[in-house]
């Protein structure tokens, strides 16, 4: 058990792995909200802790768990202690760590949280909910950000915030990246800026739609849920679009990074606007589009993103191309060969990539990394996701 304070509310309170844990008077989805994965970001901690007494088991179908993220991180009001847990979340990371016999501290955290999804997907009941509570550093609207998979966009859709696909594309690691990998719907909720009070009412007010979005409670059962949807939808701006990832700004070791003040998400840019220094030179946005999670943290490897809308055609039309899974018929093209098929995992020479438009791999849910000198590697969620479980789902 920590003790935790919140700069936002001027309170501390005490906090153990397991923030709460309510089985239902019947079966029903296992819903899953971690908050403090990053130790200077408590706002979901907080509301986790305000939110779970009201809960009525009574009401409830399935089980609710609310988990903490980074404890010592958390402790000490830090992002991380000695490597960014939400970096650690890969097959490779995860073996090399359950071999080591001396962990550091990020380690140990994660093979801690690891030992708790396991037993919750051994244990307990599908369809399984996994949501991640963040904050940012710099002034946001509330957001979600999601794995490209059309059951983390359609259960996403529900909720009056705008959406950001594609970011497993730019960031190694994530703990959501992993469940992903799982075919499990995960989401991260981006509340509001770190140690801000709206960031805490803001997850509160998720928190509650996701309990009736996802089957557990019914909407009746929850006394405020339309002053939740409102609030939510006000604090968006009305803005519902779902936008993609174009472009991060990615800060190399010993690079000296400022980003410019007052930029804050969602905010548009335009192609040349001056953005940040870097090593005493600046840093220009290099295309026009909206600014995203600008870095105003010393720690942090992302120095700002931007993103556009995607057009509501290429949304349906992807949905219907991935339906009949066409993308199948890649394998077929020159350089294109399957590493994994049942995984969706391609790979793509070099040589012939450029010939391609990302565009096309991203309608068919696919996003690249550079595997090696010659080759790309592109991860599709929809061949693992477990579509099956969800389908009975009125939101699906």
């Amino acid at each position: 058990m920590i003790d935790l304070y919140s700069k936002a509310l001027s309170s501390s309170l005490k906090v153990d792995r397991i923030l709460g844990k309510i089985e239902g008077s019947e079966l029903g989805p296992t819903v899953v909200f971690f908050g403090g994965i990053h130790g200077n970001e408590n706002s979901g901690v907080f509301a986790l802790k305000d939110v779970f007494p009201g809960i009525n088991a009574a009401y409830l179908k399935g089980t609710v768990y609310g988990i903490s993220g980074n404890l010592r991180a958390l402790r000490e009001h830090k992002r991380y202690i000695d490597q960014d847990l939400n970096r650690l979340w890969t097959k490779t990371n995860i073996e090399e760590i359950k071999s080591k016999s001396i962990l550091n501290a990020d380690e140990t955290e994660l093979v801690e949280l690891l030992d708790i999804l396991n037993a919750i997907l051994e244990n307990d009941q599908p369809p399984f909910y996994f949501i991640d509570l963040h904050s940012t550093s710099s002034k946001t609207l509330p957001f979600i950000t999601i794995n490209d998979a059309l059951i983390n966009r359609k259960f996403s859709e529900q909720f009056p915030v705008p959406i950001v696909l594609g970011i497993e594309e730019y960031l190694e690691g994530p703990l959501l990246s992993y469940i992903n990998t799982l075919g499990y719907v995960s989401l991260g909720f981006e509340s509001g800026q770190h140690d801000d009070f709206f960031a805490i009412t803001n997850d509160i007010a998720f928190i509650h739609l996701a309990l009736v979005y996802s089957g557990v409670l019914e909407e009746e059962a929850v006394m405020d849920f339309s002053k939740y949807f409102q609030q939510l939808k006000q604090q968006s701006e009305n803005t519902f679009d779902v936008f993609e990832i174009v472009y991060l700004h990615t800060i190399k070791p010993k690079e000296e990074f400022k980003m410019l003040n007052g930029f804050k998400s969602f905010e548009h840019v335009k192609k040349g606007t001056k953005l940040a220094i870097s090593n005493e030179k600046e840093i220009t946005a290099p295309s026009s589009g909206s600014i995203f999670m600008p870095l105003y943290q010393k720690r942090g490897a992302e120095g700002f993103f931007i993103i556009k809308p995607i057009k509501p055609f290429f949304l349906k039309l992807s949905a219907i191309l991935r339906d009949i899974k066409i993308d199948g018929f890649l394998a077929l093209l020159p350089g294109v060969s399957w590493v994994n098929k049942k995984e969706g995992i391609l790979q793509v020479n070099l040589k012939v990539a450029k010939f391609f438009a990302k565009a096309i791999f991203h309608l068919l849910g696919y996003r690249n990394r550079q595997l090696t000198e010659t080759h790309l590697r592109l991860n599709n969620r929809e061949r693992v996701a477990q579509t099956a479980i969800y389908k009975k789902e009125p939101w699906y």
